[in-house]
């Protein structure tokens, strides 16, 4: 997602000149689950400090960003930024580099289906590349 090209590949992303970032297409009820706490758990699964990478895997198309559907989400994301901001500099991380933009002309392309699935498909493969072990502070979900 956030590229320029229609249509791309694995392949074509790694390169970088695409423009995407790899993405994970987030469903939920709002019922069930509150959008902070969606976004508290974002900022903690990875490390938003680092740019054009995560652990080993370096390149734009590994770059934090959240692409945001409404107003009150863009909202909630520049919201939680700051608090996690907040919980991470005691820790001695920098500024967060995440990209807080609108999904809006942005088309989410859905990967090749060697990728649906990983961790089933390659139960030795790897969720997170890296994290920051700070978690998002709980009290801040009632946002």
């Amino acid at each position: 997602m956030g590229g320029n090209r229609p249509n791309p590949h694995y392949e074509l992303v790694c390169t970088g000149v695409t423009g995407h970032a790899e993405t994970v297409f987030v469903e939920y009820d709002p019922g069930a689950i509150d959008y902070p706490v969606l976004l508290g758990e974002f900022w903690s699964m990875h490390d938003p400090t680092s740019l054009n990478a995560q652990g080993n895997d370096i390149g734009s198309q590994y770059r934090s960003a959240i692409f945001f559907t409404s107003p009150e989400q863009e909202k909630l994301a520049l919201a939680t930024r700051e608090i996690y901001q907040k919980a991470i500099i005691p820790a001695g991380y920098g500024q967060i580099v995440t990209e807080i933009v609108p999904a809006e002309g942005n088309t989410y392309w859905l990967a090749e289906e060697y990728h649906q699935k990983y961790l089933a498909k390659n139960p030795n493969g790897y969720d997170c590349h890296s994290s920051t072990g700070v978690p998002f502070p709980k009290e801040s979900h009632a946002l």
